[in-house]
């Protein structure tokens, strides 16, 4: 045989050797990370070891220099979990996480009710005003989802919220209902620590870093629809609207949904007025109280 006639075979048969080094479930793999559970199954402190593998071990991984590392993956786990699971295209939806479900709500009234106490009863009534928010997402994700499963998959819009209570809950229990993948990007945080049960679970992703998760919210986002919110959702919601009167990301629809608190938080006309924004920029937004007209402005937008 020629060498010509050797450069003709294919590669898995000319380097046999590397099946077996691109095979991702080498035991030797499983072995390192077994080691380290059983560590913390016999509650024995895991102590610095020099001579463990880099990537097995925390001590290591945890260090101040190796951030960019963790940096890496957290923008590739859920990157390519959700590649791998045909998410391209997603609607995000923002706000509060302390908004209840109008059946918790109107059960916490009927209790403070029954307590007599006047400052409890205040707050319930207020958590079922506040309900109204949370029935909205929960209307508005199933529009989305009702729609996306009359296309062709790479057609479909999926809902992705930050996986928390509240109002994300709101939307991925819309979504889940309909019976839709939705997605979650859950956060560590002392009150918050895992994702609401409505999110498909191998779409459900946490994130220690807050950067690497609005990137993420970002990276696959179509459209935006806030409801009211703290800090948190004020965060993202400028954050995105920063992206895109910058031009760093592509146009698209940014909804507000509540009036009554979007034009009672923010008066955008007063920044017009002292000239730190532009007349153009008040057209990056849509404000309205309808779920329905919510999934009609992006619809419009993108002539759906």
């Amino acid at each position: 045989m020629s060498l010509n006639d050797k450069d003709q075979r294919p590669k898995s048969r000319k380097f046999p050797f590397m099946d077996a080094n691109t095979n991702l479930q080498d035991s030797r793999l499983a072995d390192a990370w077994a080691e380290l559970h059983n560590y913390s199954v016999n509650g024995n402190p895991l102590k610095a070891d020099s001579y463990r593998l880099a990537f097995a071990d925390p001590e290591f991984l945890l260090r101040r220099e190796t951030r960019g590392i963790r940096f890496q993956l957290e923008l590739l786990k859920p990157d390519l979990g959700q590649t791998a699971q045909g998410i391209e295209s997603t609607i995000v939806v923002y706000g509060s996480a302390r908004f209840l479900a109008p059946e918790d709500a109107e059960r916490l009234l009927q209790e403070a009710r029954a307590s007599g106490d006047a400052e409890r009863i205040a707050l319930a009534e207020r958590a079922l005003r506040g309900s109204s928010y949370y029935q909205a997402a929960r209307q508005f994700a199933a529009l989305v989802a009702e729609y996306s499963e009359a296309r062709p998959p790479a057609e479909r819009m999926y809902i992705c919220t930050g996986g928390g209570p509240g109002i994300m809950e709101a939307a991925n229990r819309g979504a889940h209902e309909a019976g839709a993948p939705n997605v979650g990007l859950n956060i560590t945080l002392p009150h918050e620590q895992s994702g609401n049960r409505y999110i498909t679970p191998s779409l459900s992703y946490k994130f220690h870093y807050f950067a690497m998760r609005k990137m993420h919210f970002m990276m696959r986002a179509k459209a935006l629809v806030v409801f009211p919110g703290g800090f948190g959702t004020m965060d993202e919601l400028f954050e995105v609207l920063t992206l895109v009167q910058t031009t760093k990301s592509k146009p698209l629809p940014i909804v507000l949904f509540g009036s009554a608190f979007w034009r009672a938080l923010i008066n955008f006309d007063v920044m017009l007025e002292h000239g730190t924004i532009s007349p153009a920029d008040l057209s990056l937004f849509r404000i309205t109280d309808d779920p329905a007209e919510a999934w009609d402005i992006i619809r419009t937008f993108y002539r759906l």
